[in-house]
C-alpha cells in the first residue's frame, strides 16, 4: 500500500511549491522536512518577477507579505566605478523566514502531509520508492528531491559533487540601515562577492560569497569583513551605516557550483539540488519555483496516464530542465570565472560603465521570461 502519490524530500522554495501544486492538482502529497517553521537561512532573497504568474496561479501571490520591489542593479569591485541599470523585469525582496513560512501554510492548506524528520535513504525497487527517516518509511509512486545544497542524503545518493569539497563559504544577516528600497547590489572583494537589498519590514538583506581559503586568515567573520571586505568602499559605507539585527551573522560551507544531475536514482531534482547558480546571478530563489512548476506539471501528466511511463517521465524533465536553465548555469559559471579575477573583473566592470546598455543584456541571460500558465 502507498502512503502517497509523491513525497518530496525538503522544505525548501521548490520542495513547498511543489507541494502546493500536487496537493491543488488533488495528488497524496508527504512533504518531509527536518526544520521547523519558520527559519532563517542563508540566502539572497531577490526572486525575479518571472515566477509571479505562477505562483498567484497557486494562490500563494507574495504581496500580501509586501515585499519590497526591485527595479535597479548596480555592481562594483574595490578599484572599479559604480555601474547601474534598471532590471529589465525587476524583481522582489523577502526574506526566507517570512516566505517560506508562507509557502509552508499555503502546502498545509491544500492538503500536503508535512512530517517533520530527517531522510536518511531512498530506494526504489518492483516501480515503487521507499523514502527512510530517522523514524519511520513511506512508500510512493514518486519522488522529488529538494533537500538544498548539500546533504547526507547526496552522500548516500553516490552523487558525484559531492564527493569533492568547495571552497565556498556563505555568510547572511538581517542588518537595519539606510539603503534604497529599490536597489540589489552587486559589490566584490578580494575572494568573493557580496549581494545587498532590501527585503519585508525594511530590513537590509547582506549576504556573500567568499572563497575559504582567503577568509580562514582573519580570526573571525568581523575581522575578515573589516580587512577585506571594507576595501570596497561602497561594502565599507554600507556595513558602516547599518546595524546588525540577528545575535550573529548565519554561515554555510561547502557550496557547490559543480554540475548536478536534475534526475538521480529516479528521483526528480529541483531547486538547489539539482544544479546552484552563482549567487551574482540573482535568481537561484526563482530557478526553485520555476523547477517546482516543471516537476509538479509533469508528475500530474504521470499520474494520470499521459505520459506512460518513469522513463519518458525522466526524459521530459531532463529536457524540460536543461531548456530553462543549462544556458543560466553556465552563463553565472562564466561570469563568476571572469569576475574572480581583480584585474580582468576591474577591466569588465569599467569596459560596461563606458556601454551600460551591455549589463541589461548579461542579466537577461541569467534570467527567463516570465511563466506562462496554461
Amino acid at each position: 500500500m502507498l502512503d502517497a502519490d509523491v513525497i518530496i524530500i525538503g522544505g525548501g522554495l521548490a520542495g513547498l511549491v511543489s507541494a502546493i501544486h500536487l496537493s491543488k492538482a488533488g495528488k497524496a502529497v508527504i512533504l518531509i522536512e527536518k526544520d521547523l517553521y519558520p527559519h532563517h537561512k542563508v540566502c539572497g532573497e531577490y526572486i525575479s518577477n518571472e515566477v509571479l504568474p505562477y505562483l498567484s496561479s497557486l494562490g500563494a501571490d507574495p504581496a500580501i507579505l509586501q515585499p519590497t520591489q526591485l527595479t535597479k542593479f548596480e555592481m562594483s569591485t574595490p578599484t572599479s566605478k559604480l555601474i547601474k541599470a534598471d532590471l529589465p523585469l525587476g524583481g522582489f525582496g523577502i526574506s526566507r523566514f517570512t516566505f517560506d513560512h508562507f509557502l509552508y501554510e499555503k502546502a498545509k492548506s491544500a492538503g500536503a502531509n508535512i512530517i517533520h524528520d530527517t531522510v536518511l535513504d531512498v530506494t526504489f525497487e518492483n516501480e515503487i520508492f521507499t523514502v527512510s527517516t530517522k523514524e519511520i518509511s513511506y512508500r510512493s509512486r514518486l519522488v522529488i528531491g529538494a533537500h538544498g545544497k548539500r546533504s547526507n542524503l547526496d552522500v548516500k545518493l553516490n552523487r558525484n559533487f559531492i564527493k569533492e569539497k568547495s571552497a565556498w563559504l556563505a555568510i547572511k544577516a538581517h542588518y537595519k540601515g539606510d539603503f534604497p528600497d529599490d536597489l540589489v547590489a552587486l559589490h566584490h572583494f578580494k575572494g568573493g562577492y557580496c549581494g545587498v537589498s532590501k527585503v519585508e519590514n525594511n530590513l537590509l538583506n547582506i549576504c556573500y560569497l567568499v572563497n575559504y581559503a582567503s577568509f580562514k586568515k582573519y580570526k573571525n567573520i568581523t575581522a575578515h569583513r573589516e580587512e577585506i571586505l571594507y576595501q570596497n568602499p561602497y561594502l565599507k559605507k554600507v556595513f558602516e551605516n547599518s546595524t546588525l539585527q540577528f545575535e550573529a551573522p548565519l554561515s554555510i560551507s561547502q557550496i557547490s557550483f559543480q554540475r548536478k544531475e536534475c534526475v538521480n536514482n529516479h528521483i526528480l531534482m529541483a531547486g538547489d539540488t539539482a544544479g546552484l547558480i552563482h549567487p551574482l546571478c540573482g535568481n537561484g530563489m526563482g530557478m526553485a519555483i520555476h523547477a517546482a512548476k516543471i516537476a509538479s506539471s509533469l508528475m500530474i501528466r504521470f499520474l494520470e496516464g499521459e505520459i506512460p511511463d518513469l522513463e519518458k517521465l525522466e526524459q521530459a524533465y531532463t529536457i524540460a530542465w536543461q531548456d530553462n536553465f543549462k544556458s543560466r548555469l553556465k552563463t553565472g559559471h562564466i561570469l563568476s570565472g571572469l569576475l574572480r579575477k581583480e584585474k580582468l573583473s576591474n577591466f569588465l566592470i569599467n569596459g560596461i560603465a563606458k556601454f551600460p546598455a551591455i549589463l541589461p543584456e548579461i542579466i537577461k541571460r541569467t534570467h527567463g521570461k516570465p511563466i506562462i500558465i496554461s
